[in-house]
């Protein structure tokens, strides 16, 4: 989201953001802004700090409850807008004019955040086999329901003691070899479905899940 009146500089964010396959909203009131950004998920926000009303909303966004804090942060103004970045708590800044070589590299950089942060979070659903051992206890089958890079929902009619670490072994379809981590179980519901966080998965895994993340991510 684009938060400006400033249409000449809002035109040439549009063709960068276009140009980067990112949707563009403009709002040119603050408190309109705030409103739109706690009824919907918007990725980045671009403030113009010579924007009316500007100074109040980036102080709002820092201290309501339900603050976008994940939002990639830009700010854009007059010379003064490098030295406000640390009161603002926006992650970039640039000046009006706007350079377009500087903002392509501004924005670009704020898209792989964005992207980073989806990435992370994005759960793929998958039914497949999962194979669950406990130190001290018989293996116990369960089924994947879901799987993130930072672990993983299954499904398992077997009793498993909550305080206990496991080791998980699935696969995932196209890799060459099976997925083994260590985890912790981070809850569980008395339907048979547990979480399981991921607290040691070789480098190699980890790059493996990663990509294979991505795959179906983009895929969608």
């Amino acid at each position: 989201m684009v938060v400006s009146r400033d249409w000449q500089e809002v035109s040439v964010l549009e063709c960068i953001l276009g140009g980067l396959h990112m949707d563009v909203a403009v709002e040119g009131e603050p408190q309109k802004a705030l409103a739109r950004l706690n009824k919907s998920k918007i990725d980045a926000l671009i403030v113009d700090c010579d924007l009316n009303g500007s100074a109040q909303f980036l102080h709002e966004l820092q201290t309501a409850e339900k603050a976008p804090k994940t939002t990639p942060l830009v700010i854009m103004g007059g010379p003064q807008c490098n030295r406000n970045l640390d009161e603002t708590g926006a992650l970039f800044a640039f000046e009006k004019p706007i350079s377009v070589e500087q903002a392509v590299r501004t924005l670009s950089a704020a898209r792989s955040m964005i992207l980073d942060g989806r990435l992370r979070y994005h759960r793929a659903g998958l039914e497949v086999p999962v194979a669950l051992n406990c130190k001290g206890r018989k293996p116990a089958d369960a089924y994947l329901v879901n799987v993130s890079q930072g672990g993983m929902q299954i499904h398992t009619n077997d009793a498993v003691e909550a305080a206990k670490a496991l080791n998980v072994s699935f696969e995932l379809p196209g890799a060459r070899s099976a997925l083994k981590a260590q985890g912790e179980i981070a809850w569980q519901d008395k339907r048979g479905n547990l979480g399981i966080r991921f607290v040691k998965l070789a480098p190699q895994q980890q790059r493996t899940l990663q990509l294979w993340l991505a795959q179906q991510y983009f895929a969608n």
